[in-house]
């Protein structure tokens, strides 16, 4: 007998992917009987609402819930207190899933014995533009994004350290705990970092495949790497440690970046003040070009040889900002911390 699947769709101002997203699920080979699908709002300013009230009344099986907080992990945790599923599964608003996506992620659940399922990422711009395809192909690069590979794929099922959305077996929750609210963003790495601490197994599937929609705007992937650079490291005010080798790479080399610009404006070394920042750039101008190239080279459009530099670069640059700013939190957080204890008598 199929089990019991809770899907969890947090979502807010999603018109115009909402109904693609649902549409998706409805057409799902998973037996309808056997699915509950919750799409939990966070309070939603355009249509999202009416689309998603329209399906409520025309399928039984979908559910409406408020998320007054807004943010996903919140959203996540109203789904899985109101879910009965054995399974749960987090689901992107502004993706949209193959047929057999559900069956799959259940399969691969079961024959890998895995507490964890996700697949990898097939992804077009929300808006067909040339700098939409060239944000598309520098977060699908590993020049880009390192090796995330639900972002670059794989051949074969592989074990890795978190999956895009997830399909959990529901006693995940009792062992490792719900959502943590505090980190607004991250919400996966988060979960699937104390998944892994407790010993869980989180399996990457490449024949599990979802399309997903990235921003195609200039300045709002700028806004999107800041906010992702930055909750990649704050989460530490909480004790919470997320990021891997590749996460952190971007802060390093905007640290270096700007070490070796101080040292150029303000080092009396003559012209070897200049040596440290040259050993920073031009590396890694020489491996943007390089690869800016290649991206050119594969797609046969010329166009991005002058596109791509600007946005791998924008990504690496702006994402790496995002951290360091994190960072400066956590530290001022810490720093305001021990002079509390301090000042009120509790310190050493």
């Amino acid at each position: 007998m199929a089990a019991k699947v809770s899907i969890i769709i947090p979502c807010r101002n999603e018109e115009k992917y909402i109904e693609k997203c649902l549409k998706s699920v409805v057409n799902s080979d998973y037996n309808k009987d056997q699915i509950e699908v919750l799409v939990v709002d966070g309070m939603s300013e355009d249509k999202t609402r009416e689309v998603i009230h329209r399906y409520c009344r025309n399928y039984s099986f979908i559910s409406f819930f408020e998320n007054p907080g807004k943010t996903i992990p919140l959203a996540m945790n109203i789904g899985i207190c109101n879910s009965s599923g054995g399974i749960i599964m987090k689901i992107d608003s502004h993706s949209i899933y193959t047929t057999d996506y559900i069956s799959k992620c259940v399969r691969f659940l079961r024959e890998y014995d895995a507490d964890n399922v996700g697949g990898v990422l097939t992804t077009f711009p929300r808006e067909d533009t040339k700098l939409g395809w060239a944000i598309v192909k520098a977060i699908t690069s590993p020049f880009g994004v390192g090796n995330s590979r639900f972002r670059i794929g794989d051949k074969e099922p592989v074990w890795a350290d978190t999956a895009y959305s997830g399909c959990y077996r529901r006693d995940v929750f009792d062992r490792v705990g719900f959502y943590d609210e505090n980190i607004a963003r991250s919400e996966d790495l988060a979960i699937n970092s104390k998944l892994r601490k407790r010993g869980g197994k989180i399996l990457l599937v490449p024949e599990i495949v979802t399309s997903y929609y990235a921003r195609s705007d200039y300045f709002g992937f700028v806004r999107h790497n800041f906010d992702n650079g930055y909750w990649i490291t704050y989460p530490l005010v909480f004790g919470q440690l997320l990021f891997s080798w590749r996460h952190v790479v971007p802060l390093f080399f905007v640290v270096f970046m700007i070490v070796a610009a101080c040292m150029t404006l303000f080092a009396g070394l003559g012209m070897l003040r200049f040596v440290p920042l040259v050993a920073v750039c031009v590396p890694y101008a020489v491996a943007n070009i390089y690869f800016s190239g290649m991206t050119a080279w594969v797609n046969r459009d010329f166009k991005l040889l002058f596109l791509m530099p600007v946005i791998f670069a924008t990504l690496h640059i702006v994402y790496g900002f995002g951290s360091l700013w994190g960072l400066s939190k956590v530290f001022a957080s810490h720093a305001v911390s021990i002079f509390n204890r301090r000042a009120y008598g509790h310190g050493d």
